[in-house]
């Protein structure tokens, strides 16, 4: 099997279940931390290419709603939404799994049991 690569934050209660259910059906996989490790703006702007930016952007969360309009508009552009989820990890939708097969956004059992299986 492949390793993963599973981006997020590990407080965030989606990512903690997502890493639960990869314990438990015994995939390995690389955390990468965006409070520590931040977001790379060219792998945020490949995910926005992959899946679109309305799929990316997290609009549930304290860190949306604290944006200014200004920011808000400027997170539905996939052009300007790349360096305000790269400033603003946190409004990244997690987790971010890249797997062989592609990219999972969001934890959805499944559909991860689909796609990594």
């Amino acid at each position: 099997m492949a390793k993963l690569e599973l981006y997020g934050i590990p407080n965030c209660d989606t990512v903690r279940k997502a890493r639960a259910w990869l314990d438990a059906n015994g995939r390995d996989y690389t955390f990468h931390d965006f409070r520590k490790e931040g977001a790379d703006p060219a792998r945020v702007e490949a995910w926005i290419a992959a899946c679109g930016v309305e799929t990316m952007v997290n609009r549930r969360g304290t860190t949306y709603r604290k944006l200014s309009d200004e920011e808000k508009a400027a997170s539905q552009d996939s052009h300007t939404a790349v360096a305000l989820l790269v400033q603003h990890p946190s409004l990244i939708k997690r987790p971010v799994v890249e797997h062989p097969g592609g990219i999972l956004i969001g934890f959805k059992e499944d559909e991860w049991s689909q796609s990594l299986s």
